[in-house]
């Protein structure tokens, strides 16, 4: 291969190599994504390792105790992958109650920063491990919660309001061994320790219900008089069949 050939050939090896470190290596999150308001004040006073709050629009405000220095954010895919989520309104809150922001925290000596895989989250160089707290806020699925157990410990997820999960399959709880509660008329999924590798709710409008049993209803009703043709059909068929046969089976008059 000549010269000619072999400079072509190394621009698109360069070319390669600076999209897949974009596609692979880790990006920092804009100041602007990680300092944003929160849609509403997180849940600092609860008593549990991760509280999520799921809203309205198919987003959730989560704030976890990390169990070290670091925690990785991610969703699992459907092939065994990792993908990171989406995260902004950023914040870390001390033991004493000082809370401040995703750029203070990269300030503070920690970082925040997005690969393909996951969003990576080092917490300041003086937070003391396993006692302060992270919160961020990022998107959920309508009327579906699902995440990994990111820490260890007890979890409470709260739904948005008038959603329900008693019953099955509109609603389903995964792992078991949980508690629901009302708390202004919003159900409160709890679990005293989380042992499995992922935390899941799916729950539902009571209206869901409704809509639900009018459709099977109607169903029902077409099927039945789907089912009332059918058989008038198979009764004027059997009459014909029998008839015909009947005067098969007569000998002819001269």
């Amino acid at each position: 291969m000549n010269r000619r050939h072999l400079l072509p050939l190394a621009l698109v090896g360069l070319t390669v190599l600076s999209g897949c470190a974009g596609l692979f290596g880790s990006q920092p999150i804009s100041d602007d994504r990680l300092d944003e308001d929160p849609p509403a004040p997180y849940a600092w006073e609860n008593d549990v390792d991760a509280h999520i709050t799921v809203t309205e629009n198919a987003k959730f405000q989560a704030v976890y105790r990390p169990d070290g220095t670091t925690m990785e954010l991610f969703r699992r895919d459907g092939f065994g992958g990792r993908n990171a989520i989406p995260v902004s309104a950023v914040r870390y809150r001390y033991p004493n109650g000082t809370v401040v922001t995703g750029t203070e925290v990269r300030a503070r000596g920690g970082e925040i920063e997005r690969s393909r895989e996951r969003v990576s989250v080092v917490l300041p160089a003086d937070a003391p491990p396993g006692e302060g707290q992270l919160a961020f806020t990022s998107s959920s699925t309508p009327k579906r919660f699902s995440l990994p157990a990111f820490v260890n410990g007890s979890y409470a997820v709260v739904l948005p309001p008038n959603r329900r999960v008693e019953v099955f399959p509109f609603g389903t709880v995964d792992p078991g061994g949980y508690e629901v509660e009302t708390v202004d008329d919003r159900r409160v999924i709890r679990w005293a320790s989380v042992e499995a590798d992922a935390v899941s709710v799916q729950f539902y409008l009571q209206r869901d219900l409704l809509i639900f049993g009018a459709a099977a209803a109607g169903l029902l009703v077409v099927g039945a008089a789907g089912s009332r043709g059918q058989n008038r059909g198979a009764v004027n068929k059997r009459h014909y069949i029998i008839e015909n046969a009947f005067w098969e089976s007569e000998p002819d008059i001269q």
